[in-house]
């Protein structure tokens, strides 16, 4: 009653005064907006639509509304859910080719994204295990007379077999570190050994024309020498065992411009093919059931390894090529041998049936891929099931190309120059991704760990250095050589890695 007299004899509805004074503050103003309120605005703009794909190009699952800020543990967690894995696999993920190391917000702070268009994460899968670095050299093993040229451990990763300027082929025991076997025969170099899929034949390859057949467990050798090619042995490979359970056919290339195929257990050639018109200095037998040759006339020959019909010529390098690598190649090299498991199989159908296994998880429905690398500084990526036109043309070395080396997922190429420089390239695009360098001569080879993420690699300069993959730094300077080291490989296994040296030593380097 109080309150409507007063506004009767006011003559103005109750509430603030309309003409209030300048400066003053209505009473029932707004209050103003919360911290609350003005993140809730914000955080749009803290968000992003994603995609996730395979590196095939395959999407997975739909696309989805991530904040920025998502850590590579939580992109793990959502894409072993997204793929409905029973057990969580590990990834790495790409946004443009730059990997994401801790969070997406990181990666994207360098690169102009708009939050208008769904940004595509690529995932790769990586290996389960972790290979470590090796570190120290554990044992130095003398006994070749004269520089050692090839190394190459068995596919089992139990033994270790080198090829000498002495002419002979020698079989290490690496876990004792001792010598096993020296195999005896050979009037010249032995340039390339090579095991067989299977473990139970080690090929070797000299310049005295002839290509042995040595058995590892006794260290005798196995039937006549194979004769035919008139100049020296460059390259050897044998038939994945995938495609032959008995692992019996062997491809050698030679100095006088042919490739042979053999029947080792009959010890007779069973195909010459002989269309270069000079030296092969690299042949490589691949999983599809075609053998690539190259060749110091400057082309790759690829043929069908059942009939000896040439399939694709590939040409485009302007000088001698030294180097091949397929992206199956470790696979293809550990056959049944999966990495951490010691299984006995019962016959060879049984080893045949889980290499085929190995090898279909691997390809994944893809075709494999060739790298070639030349005297003229560049490399070529090939499809060549699909087509003799390259995938693309890798430039960037200022000197020749020694070798190339696809990671063991497929994932990365690597090449050994005499620039001294190793580089890095997507195994996929051939795009470059980093020089590593550190070297002060040339950089002979290059090896891969089973677990793609680590190189090692052996130069004129007498040392070994490890690399490490995601940094792209030097992760290890390994001396210890008097000479240079002319050939490296890691041990399947990740165990180990042996070197071979100008020196006459073998030395074995561990963790």
């Amino acid at each position: 009653m109080e309150i409507d007299k007063m506004t009767r004899e006011s003559g103005r509805p109750a509430g603030p005064n309309p003409k209030r004074r300048k400066g003053e503050k209505p009473t029932n103003a707004a209050p103003p907006p919360s911290s609350t309120a003005e993140t809730e605005a914000d955080a749009p703009k803290n968000r992003i639509m994603a995609q996730f794909k395979s590196a095939e190009g395959t999407l997975a699952g739909p696309q989805l509304d991530l904040p920025q800020d998502i850590t590579t543990e939580q992109l793990q967690t959502l894409i072993n859910e997204l793929l409905s894995n029973e057990e969580a696999m590990p990834y790495a993920f790409y946004v443009e080719d730059s990997e994401i190391t801790s969070s997406l917000s990181q990666s994207l702070q360098d690169k102009n994204v708009s939050s208008e268009v769904v940004l595509t994460i690529t995932y790769h899968p990586q290996a389960v295990f972790r290979v470590r670095p090796v570190t120290r050299c554990t044992c130095s093993m003398p006994g070749h007379t004269e520089a050692v040229l090839s190394v190459n451990f068995s596919p089992d990763g139990k033994r270790l077999a080198s090829g000498s300027g002495d002419g002979t082929v020698r079989v290490w025991d690496v876990d004792t570190e001792t010598p096993q076997f020296t195999c005896q025969g050979h009037k010249g170099w032995v340039l390339c050994i090579a095991w067989s899929p299977d473990c139970k034949r080690i090929a070797s390859g000299s310049t005295d024309g002839d290509v042995r057949i040595w058995c590892p467990e006794t260290g005798k050798a196995l039937g006549s020498p194979l004769k035919g090619h008139k100049q020296y042995i460059t390259s050897l490979s044998w038939e994945p065992l995938h495609r032959n359970g008995n692992a019996s056919r062997l491809a050698s290339a030679g100095k006088d411009g042919t490739i042979r195929i053999w029947d080792v257990v009959i010890g007779r050639c069973l195909i010459s093919l002989t269309s270069h018109t000079l030296a092969v200095t690299q042949v490589k037998w691949g999983g599809e059931g075609l053998i690539y040759s190259a060749s110091r006339d400057r082309s790759i020959k690829v043929w069908d390894a059942d009939s000896g019909r040439l399939v694709r010529e590939l040409s485009g390098h302007a000088h001698w090529i030294n180097t091949l690598a397929l992206s199956n190649d470790y696979v293809l090299r550990t056959s049944c041998f999966e990495h951490g498991q010691a299984k006995d199989f019962a016959n060879n159908e049984e080893r045949k049936e889980a290499a085929l296994e190995r090898y279909q998880k691997h390809m994944t429905g893809r075709a494999e891929r060739l790298i070639s690398g030349s005297d003229d500084f560049t490399m070529f990526l090939w499809e060549p099931s699909t087509s003799k036109k390259p995938i693309a043309r890798l430039t960037g070395h200022q000197q020749l190309i020694n070798h190339v080396n696809f990671s063991p997922d497929g994932r990365y190429i690597a090449s050994a120059s005499f620039d001294k420089s190793v580089r890095l390239w997507d195994g996929l695009s051939g795009k470059f991704i980093a020089t590593l360098r550190g070297h002060v001569g040339s950089v002979y080879q290059v090896c891969w760990s089973a677990d793609s993420r680590l190189l090692v690699s052996g130069s004129k300069d007498t040392t070994m250095k490890v690399w490490d993959i995601k940094t792209r730094k030097l992760k290890f300077d390994l001396p210890g050589h008097a000479d240079e080291v002319y050939t490296v490989d890691w041990s399947p296994d990740g165990e180990r890695v042996a070197s071979g040296s100008k020196d006459r030593l073998l030395r074995i380097w561990r963790h």
